[in-house]
């Protein structure tokens, strides 16, 4: 992992084990994203982030809320910076903790289901 990338893991591992929301830059766009999990696929570390906000690349966020998870190869952020203080912790009923990714080779970090868990519970 190059230094940039290294640099925004432990960021986005902040974030997660915090529960707060962070700024992204990927491929152009700023999202608003809720970090839930981080993983390796091909050896490339790897966000599953629930997007609450900004861009995408199809346009407006989905209506349905379960159909707002983004997988983002960590090498390919440009930015990760903490969120407003009032931007709001987002989660969808259909997430995982036991299988957040679609695909992916290893999971080394995931948000309990339970909204109420500690930080001490993330994996």
């Amino acid at each position: 992992m190059t230094g940039a990338a290294r640099t925004a893991w432990a960021a986005l591992e902040g974030a997660l084990r915090a529960r707060q929301p962070v700024l992204v830059s990927y491929h152009g766009r700023e999202r608003l994203v809720c970090p839930h999990a981080l993983g390796r696929k091909a050896g490339r570390a790897m966000l599953l982030g629930y997007q609450t906000g900004g861009q995408t690349s199809t346009g407006a966020l989905p209506a349905d809320p379960r159909h707002r998870w983004r997988c983002f190869y960590v090498d390919e952020l440009d930015q990760v910076v903490p969120a407003d203080v009032g931007s709001p912790w987002g989660t969808a009923d259909n997430y995982s903790p036991s299988h957040p990714f679609p695909s992916v080779d290893e999971v080394t970090l995931a948000v309990p289901r339970d909204e109420q868990a500690t930080a001490s519970s993330v994996r």
